[in-house]
């Protein structure tokens, strides 16, 4: 028998909506966050139109944002954004993911967003999201690893896989052009889903 394992995407999937967009003005306050906005709005109409990198822009803002944040006081930030937006999440999402834990499956969360702040909405589940660079103790700014959106949502499956594909039977759940190819790799796919 194959071993099942759900793969849920995050932001618009299990949330209702962008946790970045959440996130940034939770940390610094609005008006720095609209200053921000308003800093980048060429870049991030230039991605809009696919002018300009999706990972590039996000990662510019990031910096701006967090270049120089102690890790330890980020990931406070990070475990208090959870406990104080518990309701970005889906209802019926949460208790999906919680009902295929106890039944014992695989459950990740593969997500463009940072997994510092994706990890407490949920216990037990292997996040596999955007990575950030911490040099000294200190956010460089820079991201680790690639953006976690299309195909490297399924270069980061595939490196957690260590069994050969047709050992395991896939279940994914995505929302947006950034989950196509995982919803592509799955047996099973489902989209935009947990919507009453």
């Amino acid at each position: 028998m194959k071993e099942k394992v759900y793969i849920f995407d995050f932001d618009g999937t299990l949330t209702t909506h962008d946790t970045l967009l959440k996130f940034i003005p939770f940390v610094v306050g609005r008006l720095r966050f609209y200053a921000a906005l308003l800093l980048f709005s060429p870049l991030l109409v230039l991605m809009k139109l696919r002018l300009y990198s999706n990972s590039r822009t996000k990662e510019r803002l990031f910096a701006h944002c967090f270049r120089g944040m102690p890790v330890e006081q980020f990931n406070v930030h990070c475990h208090n954004f959870a406990l104080q937006h518990a309701a970005l999440l889906r209802p019926e999402g949460a208790a999906f993911v919680r009902e295929v834990q106890r039944k014992g499956h695989l459950v990740m969360i593969v997500s463009a967003s940072i997994d510092n702040w994706v990890a407490p909405f949920f216990q037990n589940v292997l996040v596999l999201g955007t990575q950030i660079d911490v040099r000294n103790g200190r956010l460089t700014g820079k991201f680790l690893t690639p953006n976690c959106y299309g195909e490297e949502k399924v270069n980061r499956v595939k490196a957690v896989l260590k069994q050969p594909r047709e050992h395991y039977y896939i279940v994914a759940f995505g929302d947006s052009r950034g989950d196509k190819e995982l919803l592509s790799y799955a047996d099973e796919a489902h989209f935009k889903p947990f919507r009453a």
